[in-house]
């Protein structure tokens, strides 16, 4: 187990265009897949990018908790090379975080449904389809593997906040919900 540095806002690995992984079950990858997850887990977040770690590869590790995601539970998964199709227009907008963005949240407009689809650790395919919070992980952490982040992606900087303050923005956008 190694817990790997992760790359904060401003280093120029987080902006580049991420290379595809030319062998997903090479020994080097299976290395890096397990010590992301490791660090993922140690951090604690729902899931991390290649680039993330200073490896400029499309390669992303996430999970699922239960508890986040209304039920639905995905183990620790690794899916390299991945693409995302969107399964309609409709956007739904959620409060998001960074591990390479400590301590902000943002609310972000991200698609309510994907189908996803890549290769694991044994070159098999996956393929998926999300939606809810399972979805808005797989599209953050693929954002990454095109060097976007989250606050690329808000419409409105009003709903940027410190992490302790950041339920104040919740509340406002559940009052608003109520009122449309």
């Amino acid at each position: 187990m190694a817990l790997l540095k992760i790359a904060r806002m401003g280093h120029p690995v987080l902006r580049k265009v991420a290379d595809p992984v030319p062998d997903p079950t090479a020994p080097e990858i299976r290395r890096l897949a397990s010590d992301m997850i490791d660090t993922m887990l140690d951090a604690p977040g729902v899931g991390l990018a290649a680039p993330q770690v200073h490896e400029s590869l499309r390669m992303i590790v996430f999970r699922v908790p239960a508890l986040r995601s209304g039920g639905e539970s995905v183990e620790p998964t690794v899916l390299i090379n991945p693409v995302i199709e969107p399964l309609g227009d409709g956007l739904e907008h959620g409060m998001e975080g960074c591990l390479s963005i400590p301590e902000l949240r943002g609310v972000v407009p991200r698609f309510a449904r994907i189908r996803y689809r890549g290769v694991g650790l044994d070159g098999e395919p996956i393929e998926r389809e999300a939606s809810g919070f399972h979805a808005r992980v797989i599209q953050h952490e693929c954002d990454h593997l095109d060097g976007v982040l989250y606050i690329d992606r808000m419409t409105d900087l009003r709903y940027l906040a410190f992490t302790d303050e950041a339920h104040h923005i919740t509340e406002a956008l559940e009052q608003q919900e109520g009122r449309d």
